[in-house]
């Protein structure tokens, strides 16, 4: 009885509106660092001569995190508290952002994955914290609600990331360098010399973020964001339902789980290609191309504002997620089947690019749709539960990987036929998503 006190504190309206700012800015950087891996994939493909397969390993590097320090994390977490987890989460994306200094320096794609790698690694603590935070910090009925309200933070950072980087990183005189390098014009010691000036144009940014995260852990660590017990806001759930000895006894749990990897990878997909997908257009980096991953997370950052406007008053989140998953299920059909020239902001490109773009808006409901509809009624195992579904993120570093053997699988074709014969991929994943959604979601038992 003595820690019931913090269970009524993180309910009081104005910690509550506290904690959401606090979480709404650690979600913003979540989205700085890993959406900028949208463009960090097509512009280490270029600095480091890598073929797509390889580059992919940027968004592997990072995301397979996810699967190796999600549980890890939860003993973490138990151990030190949120608000100190966070804080040592935060401090190791600082040591991996520091990474890229070196790597840069020498042009080392190993210790650019390594510096990507820990990035994750601070991102799945900062993840598995932050997620049960916005699920239990209200009603279960609204937690997709106060999903889209910090996940705007998030897709903010995706819209600018890529802004940024290219502002930042890529100069006007390496804007020319890249339109020469990718036209030929550079061999043998000359290319080396070229690709060495360019990519050390990473090394001061990454430094001042290194030097951000460090700082911001520390403010998050003596913040007024409740430090929460664990063992405590697990037993909320308990109110409900009597908890089952094994996590594994919990089907909603489970089948959700294989809906996050197949949201989080065919999102990771339509984002981190869109580039290359544009290129076998004609595009160029340094052109109208880089910017296509930001048009993408803005509809998704009007997505989450149509979330919080619409749920739980208007639409529940279960029917959200139905609906969005339906939608995107039509628009990967259309990507695949549809042909034709199209100008539009000033890109000219094969419609079936703007139908990637358009997931973008439908995606923004699919992550806080499936959150609490797998967490809910975990009793003592939602803890547990909330690193499974962190554990799923790794769909990011999976499924792209897959996307890419595809596209070399089909040599035969064009790379503009090529990638888009590969995005057969999303057509099961968001069919299953659309059963998890108006089915998989209900199911409490294996048995029939």
């Amino acid at each position: 009885m003595s820690n019931s006190p913090q269970i009524n504190h993180i309910q009081d309206r104005s910690t509550t509106i506290k904690s959401m700012i606090i979480l709404a800015l650690l979600f913003f950087i979540f989205g700085l660092v890993s959406w900028v891996n949208t463009i960090l994939i097509p512009y280490f493909q270029l600095t480091l001569q890598l073929s797509k397969l390889q580059s992919s390993l940027v968004t592997f590097a990072f995301y397979i995190a996810y699967l190796f320090m999600a549980i890890p994390s939860s003993f973490l977490l138990n151990k030190v508290g949120y608000k100190k987890g966070m804080m040592l989460g935060l401090w190791c994306m600082s040591i991996g952002a520091l990474l890229f200094l070196p790597a840069a320096y020498w042009r080392t794609y190993q210790i650019f994955l390594l510096g990507l790698f820990l990035l994750g690694v601070g991102l799945a603590i900062l993840q598995s914290a932050a997620n049960p935070y916005v699920t239990i910090v209200g009603p279960i009925e609204s937690a997709a609600k106060r999903m889209s309200i910090v996940g705007t933070g998030n897709k903010l950072a995706g819209v600018i990331a890529n802004l940024i980087f290219a502002a930042v990183v890529i100069r006007e005189s390496d804007k020319v360098l890249i339109r020469e390098i990718e036209a030929g014009n550079y061999t043998g010691a000359s290319l080396e010399t070229a690709l060495d000036t360019l990519i050390k144009g990473v090394m001061t940014p990454y430094l001042i973020l290194a030097i951000f995260l460090f700082i911001f852990g520390i403010i998050v660590r003596y913040s007024p964001l409740p430090n929460l017990d664990p063992s405590v806001v697990n037993k909320r759930s308990e109110e409900d339902e009597v908890s089952r000895k094994s996590i594994f006894q919990y089907p909603a749990l489970i089948l959700g789980v294989v809906a996050m990897f197949f949201h989080i990878g065919t999102q990771m997909i339509a984002l981190s290609t869109s580039i290359q997908y544009a290129q076998t257009m004609g595009g160029s980096l340094a052109g109208s191309a880089q910017n296509i991953p930001s048009y993408t997370m803005f509809l998704t950052f009007i997505g989450y504002f149509i979330g919080i406007a619409l749920i739980p008053k208007y639409l529940k989140q279960r029917n959200a997620l139905l609906i969005c998953a339906s939608i995107n299920l039509i628009l990967s059909t259309m990507l695949i089947i549809t042909s034709g020239t199209v100008k539009f902001l000033g890109i000219t490109s094969d419609i079936s690019l703007w139908y990637l773009v358009m997931m973008g808006l439908p995606n923004a409901l699919l992550y806080a749709g499936i959150w609490p509809l797998a967490i809910n009624k975990l009793g003592k195992h939602t803890n547990l539960g909330s690193a499974f579904l962190v554990m799923a993120l790794s769909g990011s570093a999976f499924m792209p990987m897959i996307y890419h053997a595809l596209v070399e699988a089909q040599a035969i074709l064009t790379p503009f036929e090529a990638m888009k014969q590969a995005y057969w991929i999303l057509i099961p994943c968001f069919a299953y998503i659309v059963w998890y959604a108006a089915r998989g979601y209900r199911i409490r038992s294996w048995k029939k």
